[in-house]
């Protein structure tokens, strides 16, 4: 799903495919996704705008079943969640043979189209945001929900830097629908991909059972890109790429730019670990890493202003002490001058 709730320019118009669902007003068609559309919608009850989602199948009708659990379940997942970086689900419903999701309408840009359009955050955005994402992210583990496809096009950027986590359709949830041995039947390397290959961790380009660091590793791989303008592993051929995910070490972000911290740099390449466990034992963990240097950044700017302002009263007290100098030596040239007239005088009488 394009996950741009936002009227899109360069969407071509279309004809609504109802002007009503369930109890929501429909007025025009504002992103597009493999599943479906999103509509600019308005709940009556509460007078408030809505992006409400419809199920299309396309005329693909083998993979119709799989795509409508997919459909369900982000509405189950997500719909048991309430975090400030998790998009809101309003309500979720099938009428008259239209399968709808009705969420939170946001206004921004998800992250993928950000960077597309030269979007360039510096570390200290970079470290905001991926820290308010594994916030998120701890948020749903501890609700057993399992994202599985954390990327750029699956976070959205409020206008504020606000960034919310979107798309629960292939997510791992208590309540979820798809069939689970049908479901690992179907592999990486079929065609079925569950996730996006570019940020998936090791265990899924494996085809193997997933926990909650694979979340872990996959927001390791956005941060990757945010600081460095490049994603970690890249390639046309999927199963190279995949290949690489599994067995090559990407580069250090420092090393492909100076500007980058080191402890930044450790926090990204610790996330993105091959191996499970020697990756951060949690997003909670990871969150608490980000905020560490956040703060510490704080403290250093602290330090420098604090350094500036008393350099500047070093400065405003040399110059108050060479201006008192300058007034005396001024009287005491005035004095000299009117003692020099005042003796001229005496001597003349």
């Amino acid at each position: 799903m394009q996950n741009n709730f936002i009227s899109t320019p360069n969407l071509p118009p279309a004809q609504l495919p109802t002007k009503r669902v369930g109890r929501f007003y429909l007025s025009e068609r504002i992103g597009m996704g493999s599943n479906g559309a999103v509509y600019l919608g308005h709940d009556p009850v509460i007078d408030r705008d809505v992006a409400i989602k419809i199920f299309s199948a396309g005329n693909n009708a083998a993979d119709k079943k799989q795509r409508e659990q997919q459909f369900i379940n982000e509405a189950r997942a997500a719909g048991r969640l309430s975090h400030p970086n998790i998009v809101t689900i309003f309500d979720a419903s099938s009428e008259g043979g239209t399968t709808f999701i009705a969420m939170e309408f946001l206004q921004g840009k998800d992250l993928r189209h950000l960077l597309a359009d030269g979007k360039q955050f510096d570390i200290i955005e970079t470290a905001n945001i991926i820290q308010k994402i594994a916030d998120a992210l701890e948020y749903a583990h501890g609700n057993g929900v399992i994202h599985r496809d954390i990327k750029p096009a699956n976070i959205f950027v409020l206008p504020s830097q606000q960034p919310k986590v979107v798309d629960f359709g292939i997510a791992r949830a208590p309540n979820r629908v798809l069939d689970e041995t049908r479901e690992q039947a179907h592999t990486l390397f079929n065609n079925n991909i569950m996730g996006t290959p570019n940020y998936m961790s090791p265990e899924q380009a494996n085809g193997k059972q997933v926990t909650a660091l694979t979340d872990v590793y996959s927001l390791g791989a956005v941060m990757f890109e945010m600081l460095t303008g490049q994603k970690p592993f890249q390639s046309q051929d999927v199963d190279k790429l995949l290949q690489q995910i599994v067995s090559k070490t990407p580069k250090n972000p420092s090393e492909i730019s100076a500007n980058i911290p080191d402890s930044l740099s450790r926090i990204v390449m610790k996330a993105m670990q091959k191996d499970p466990t020697a990756r951060y034992e949690s997003a909670a963990e990871m969150s608490l890493a980000l905020e560490k240097f956040l703060e510490r950044d704080k403290k250093l700017k602290r330090k420098r202003k604090k350094q500036g302002n008393d350099t500047d009263k070093e400065v405003d007290a040399a110059g108050h002490s060479n201006s008192w100098l300058s007034w005396v030596a001024v009287i005491l040239a005035v004095l000299a001058v009117a003692g020099y007239f005042l003796n001229k005088s005496q001597m003349l009488r």
